[in-house]
This record gives C-alpha cells, sequence and structure tokens, in this order.
C-alpha cells in the first residue's frame, strides 16, 4: 500500500534538508510521542547505513521496526528501508527547491506485507484508504510546520 504526500513550506530547499535530514532531532519527536529509539550505529554524519531499532504501542500491542538509511544525497533524497515483523516499509523525503526561499517536501511510503496475515491487514486498510491518506497527509504537514518552526528559529 502506497502513501504519497506533497508539502510546500517558506523556508530554503537546504534548509528544510537539513531539518528532515536531523536525526537525533527525529529520535527526540519519536521518544516525546511514546517510542522507544535505540540507535544501530555509531555514525556521526548522517548517511547510508545509520539506523534505528525502534518500538512503539500500536492497537493495544508493542510492536518493533527496524529502520536504515538506504540512500542519502545531501540536498536532494533521503530513502529509508524498515522491517517489522509484518511489514516491509520504504520511505522516501525529497526535497525540491521552488524558489530560493520556497521549497517543497515530497513524501512517499510503501507498505508491503511479509505474510498472509500482514496481507489482510492491508487489503482491509485499503477500504478506507482515502480517509488513511488524509490522516497521513495531516500528519507530514504537522512534521513539515514543526520542522519548519525550527529550521525558521
Amino acid at each position: 500500500m502506497k502513501f504519497s504526500t506533497r508539502q510546500d513550506t517558506d523556508i530554503p530547499a537546504d534548509a528544510l534538508f537539513r531539518a528532515v535530514g536531523n536525526f537525533p532531532s527525529l529520535e527526540r519527536m519519536l521518544v516525546r510521542r511514546g517510542a522507544t529509539v535505540r540507535r544501530l550505529d555509531d555514525m556521526v554524519r548522517p548517511g547510508v547505513g545509520i539506523g534505528w531499532e525502534i518500538g512503539f504501542d500500536w492497537r493495544g500491542r508493542r510492536r518493533g521496526l527496524d529502520l536504515r538509511v538506504a540512500r542519502y544525497e545531501p540536498n536532494e533524497l533521503i530513502a529509508l528501508d524498515g522491517t517489522s515483523d509484518q511489514f516491509e516499509l520504504q520511505i522516501r523525503m525529497t526535497v525540491v527547491a521552488l524558489t530560493p526561499s520556497r521549497s517543497r517536501l515530497i513524501f512517499e511510503a510503501d507498505v508491503q506485507p511479509r505474510g498472509m496475515k500482514a496481507r489482510l491487514l492491508l487489503q482491509t486498510a485499503k477500504l478506507g484508504k482515502a480517509q488513511l491518506d488524509r490522516k497521513f497527509a495531516q500528519r507530514i504537514a504537522d512534521f513539515v510546520t514543526q520542522i519548519s518552526a525550527e529550521a525558521a528559529a
């Protein structure tokens, strides 16, 4: 199941990319939302190979996700690959300069099942895809608003 949205913001593309690629800040954001985050590497600079083990509660159960940076193209693209018990996850965050002071974040997520139970969950979720798309777009809009405010500060 694929989700995609694009959000425009009033900060330059390089500042937006730095905010999206500020992994320590993103880790803190996840912890504030109740997730547990454990870094799987000791890399100091952002790039391919950075990884996390993320734990979170969803639908009354504790879930886990291993997430790694698969592609890192400065000022353009960050691609993450993740694996959980039931799903494979690919996330792409692409930054596009619209003008010298405006930019766009294109955020795409692709969730693939790893078994029959996961396939049934996704088939059921597809019935409410329009609502899921709206929620996804709103979450990404909130994320861009938050990181834009932090980048402007």
